[in-house]
């Protein structure tokens, strides 16, 4: 089992390493038929991850009582809650690098780095979690209500962030330096003998964070789906590389998918019931894997398919990297 692991996070890592350093070593900025090759690539493996899947639990290299075929029901369960969970993601980093006024060249850096991040943030959690729910019967119910509480909150969440707002950023302000403009693909820079962070540094942490704030919601939803770590960690990281191109196709396109929040808050909804449930309703897994696809297409086909509301006009927004932050700290 712990060859399956150290082998996942090879593989995982390699993907990164080649992304980065290979295909996408020059900073550039994507085009739409880019972006939608990679999305496939990324997709693609994400599903022809299911083939190693059946090998790894029919050969018994990872430690569970799962069938072979029962894994890749779940696997495919999981990954699909996720990527549908993140696309919801691409929409607030889209606000957060139109507030920063993230320039499109470096952006691809920003999410890169900023899963880097994720994977570790996202193990931990998904171990706390597996851990929790053996221990304690009654963390299905925790959980549960979690996701019914995130499915409201969704519907009526406001698109408006205030990054200047987050108390990561107010500190970090505080403890180094930020210029107020960019300095190519940097996160720091030295000026005057003095090191200090760039607007792209602060923009990464708030992707970092928010990440970390959307697997409050994902992470327990995939855990109402199983409790098998690996399942659960492999369909997550997976589901989030594709994260980087799949904003790419997205981004220009928010306003088309003023639904598909309805179809996410029903997934949550589901699951959340589900876990509610689980001394006395044991659906199939197969049952669970339709009813997330058939809710996520249909909240993309309705998207499509009916204009969306005008949208209110927004208040100008003041300048991220000046407000409250302290005059001797400014360069």
């Amino acid at each position: 089992m712990l060859l399956t692991w150290i082998g996942f996070f090879v593989f995982v890592a390699l993907l990164l390493f080649l992304d980065l350093f290979v295909l996408n070593k020059k900073d550039h900025v994507p085009r739409t038929r880019e972006a939608l090759l990679w999305t496939a690539m990324w997709t693609t493996i994400g599903l022809g991850f299911s083939g190693f899947i059946y090998l790894a639990y029919q050969n018994g290299w990872v430690d569970s009582n799962l069938e072979p075929k029962q894994a890749v029901i779940t696997y495919l369960t999981g990954y699909l809650v996720e990527l549908s969970l993140s696309m919801d993601n691409v929409f607030v980093i889209a606000l957060i690098f139109a507030y920063f006024k993230v320039p499109a060249i470096y952006q691809h850096r920003v999410l890169f780095w900023g899963i880097m991040g994720a994977v570790f943030f996202r193990l931990a959690m998904i171990l706390a979690g597996v851990y929790l729910l053996e221990k304690f019967d009654w963390m299905f119910y925790v959980f549960g209500l979690l996701l019914l509480y995130s499915a409201v909150k969704m519907l009526g969440e406001s698109a408006d962030i205030h990054p200047s707002d987050n108390p990561i950023i107010k500190f970090v302000k505080r403890m180094i330096p930020v210029t107020d403009d960019y300095h190519g693909h940097d996160f720091f820079v030295h000026i005057d003998g003095k090191r200090a962070a760039t607007p792209l540094f602060i923009a990464l942490i708030i992707v970092e964070t928010t990440d970390v704030i959307f697997a409050v919601d994902s992470i327990p939803a995939i855990l109402g789906i199983t409790t098998d770590s690996f399942l659960v960690f492999s369909s997550n990281i997976l589901a989030i590389l594709g994260l980087r191109s799949l904003y790419f196709v997205l981004s220009s396109m928010i306003d088309k998918f003023e639904y598909l929040k309805y179809s996410l808050a029903l997934i949550l909804a589901f699951v959340g019931v589900k876990m509610l449930l689980h001394e006395v309703w044991h659906p199939e897994d197969w049952l669970s894997l339709v009813v997330i696809f058939g809710l996520l297409a249909a909240g993309i086909l309705i998207s499509l398919t009916r204009p969306a509301p005008a949208p209110a006009p927004k208040d100008p927004i003041k300048n991220p990297m000046i407000d409250e932050v302290p005059e001797d700290r400014q360069i």
